[in-house]
């Protein structure tokens, strides 16, 4: 199951008003029988929640949300924390999986410098078509600092191939590229 779903179960209390949740009636909702339980995407706070729970709790009662202490213990701890801010009915923060804007940017231009590389271009024509041919200077392409970036990005391309599909999304540290 992804991180980002939350496994929810019924507790042995009554809700309060503000966290009743009968999913039954949840406008916007969607909620599926499988053959592993009840999968749920709930809309709050202006976000989809995807949840999963083996039986459907009773209207009217609290809910629980099960986080395993695993390697993706941190990332299930984020979307339970946007779920309970969407319940409170306050601001939920940047998403559990959402990438910096510049750590998105350096991804982008390396999947496309490794793109030219498969290609057979040089690294001075990945640049040019990186960062414009006006930025590449005609005489000092060996010692210039867009050369070295070029490189570097050809190389962390070639990283991604590597990985998962989801190692693009993974935050924790210490990864290793196998």
């Amino acid at each position: 199951m992804l991180p980002t779903v939350l496994s929810v179960r019924a507790a042995n209390c009554i809700a309060p008003r503000s966290y009743q949740l009968d999913f039954d009636s949840l406008p916007g909702s969607e909620l599926r029988r499988a053959p592993d339980g009840w999968h749920a995407i709930v809309p709050l706070g202006g976000t989809k929640h995807r949840l999963w729970l083996r039986k459907l709790p009773v209207s009217g009662y609290a809910v629980v949300v099960d986080l395993p202490l695993d390697a993706d213990f941190e990332l299930r701890l984020g979307a339970a924390r946007r779920f309970w801010l969407a319940l409170e009915r306050r601001a939920l923060g940047m998403p559990p999986l959402a990438l910096p804007a510049l750590k998105q940017r350096r991804l982008i231009l390396a999947l496309r410098a490794v793109d030219g590389w498969q290609d057979g271009n040089s690294y001075r024509q990945i640049a040019q078509g990186l960062f414009g041919s006006r930025r590449i200077a005609e005489r000092a392409w060996k010692t210039d600092d867009l050369r070295s970036r070029t490189i570097r990005l050809v190389k962390l391309g070639q990283r991604l191939m590597r990985l998962r599909w989801r190692a693009l999304l993974d935050k924790r540290k210490g990864r290793d590229d196998k």
